[in-house]
């Protein structure tokens, strides 16, 4: 072989060496720009996604007051009627003391006035302990 055929082989090596490189350089920025419009995509749908879970969290916020509001709004209503209970017992036993009262004083006065009744008396005491 001569020299210009070496001379030759060689510039056809490093040209095609070239033009390879030149190819893993061209598949290389392919596929980092592919990457890249991957990342992107990515990225808003995360955004979107994040959008999304602070709408719902947002959301899940409001029912968690109006069902804390609902559960004060109960405890409150419960309080009152616990008071009104109370109360009602309360006035209950008064009732029941003054109505003690009312039958001993009618025992009392029948025993002192020598001219009651007894049959009359025991009918009017009967009638308002029904009462």
């Amino acid at each position: 072989m001569s020299t210009g055929a070496i001379i030759g082989i060689a510039i056809g090596a490093v040209v095609v060496l070239a033009l390879i490189a030149a190819l893993f350089v061209i598949m290389r920025r392919r596929r980092i720009a592919a990457q890249r419009e991957q990342a992107g995509e990515l990225r808003r749908e995360a955004r979107s996604r994040d959008l999304r879970a602070d709408r719902q969290r947002a959301r899940a916020d409001e029912q968690a007051a109006r069902a804390k509001q609902a559960q004060a709004e109960a405890e409150q209503k419960a309080a009152v009627a616990r008071r009104e209970q109370a109360a009602a017992a309360e006035r209950a036993d008064v009732a029941d003391r003054e109505r003690r009262f009312a039958a001993e004083h009618h025992e009392r006065a029948r025993e002192l006035d020598p001219d009651a009744d007894q049959e009359a008396d025991g009918a009017r005491d009967e009638s308002s302990a029904r009462r």
